[in-house]
Formats: structure tokens, C-alpha cells, sequence
């Protein structure tokens, strides 16, 4: 069972590991030892999800969701497979944890008399300069 918090709580079921041989580090173990690990979320099918919380993982998991609405999450970080687990499952439960935090609404705001001004006063100074950059013009009564 893997915990996310005080309440939440994944399942074995729904959490599969395969591995596979690792690149980076290891010697000579790299061609031999799979060391590295790719852990496999049923996340659409968990019961322990709200449907608001899925639609959050989904839009953080990215190219990790996968069509039948599992969750990938790949290790290879060290040479260890069981570091590579817990690592594994230690990024699994963050990304959890950040899809549990519902955004907070956005409350709209009128902007302030005074930022009116100001931005006005900026684009008319703007405007000035843009004007001053043209062709000079003759005055009429010289020649």
C-alpha cells in the first residue's frame, strides 16, 4: 500500500513494476542487472481517485497518461533497483499529492482609477514618440 497522505491511500492492485536494463551508470552491471524501473498507475480505474482529482493528474501526468488512463513513471536514476522503486513510487505519490491541491478561483478585479491613468498617460507618451519618429514637416509660412 502506498500512502499519499493522512486519508489517501493506494492500493497494490493498482500499482504494477516492471523492469528493464538501465543506462547511465554501473560498470559492467549495466549490460547484465535491470536495474531500472517503470511503475504503472491504473490511475482511471482507482476507486480512491474523485473524478476532479483524475482530470487534474491527467493534465500533470502529460505524455505519461497513457490511452487507457494509466499513469507511467520511469527510474534509472541509481544503480540500485530497489532505490529505483522507491524513487519511483516517491514521484508517483508527489504527483498525486499536487493533483489533490484543487486551484484556488480567480476573483476579477476592476482596475484602480489610478492604473487607468497611468496606462493611459503611457500610451499617449508612446504615441508622442512613435509621431516624433516621422518625416519632419516644413512650417506653411516659410519658403
Amino acid at each position: 500500500m502506498l500512502r499519499i497522505s493522512d486519508t489517501l491511500f493506494i492500493a497494490e492492485w493498482e500499482l504494477s513494476e516492471q523492469f528493464s536494463r538501465s543506462q547511465g551508470p554501473g560498470g559492467q552491471n549495466v549490460n547484465k542487472v535491470e536495474t531500472a524501473v517503470e511503475l504503472r498507475f491504473e490511475a482511471e480505474r482507482s476507486p480512491h481517485l474523485t473524478e476532479a482529482v483524475k482530470q487534474r493528474l491527467r493534465r500533470l501526468a502529460g505524455r505519461r497518461w497513457t490511452q487507457d488512463g494509466a499513469l507511467l513513471i520511469r527510474a534509472e536514476e541509481t544503480r540500485s533497483q530497489a532505490r529505483n522503486r522507491e524513487i519511483a513510487r516517491e514521484r508517483l505519490a508527489e504527483l498525486i499529492r499536487s493533483a489533490l491541491a484543487a486551484p484556488r478561483k480567480r476573483i476579477a478585479t476592476r482596475p484602480t482609477l489610478g492604473s487607468q491613468r497611468r496606462r493611459l498617460a503611457a500610451k499617449t507618451q508612446r504615441g508622442d514618440v512613435k509621431n516624433l519618429r516621422g518625416r519632419i514637416r516644413q512650417p506653411e509660412g516659410d519658403e
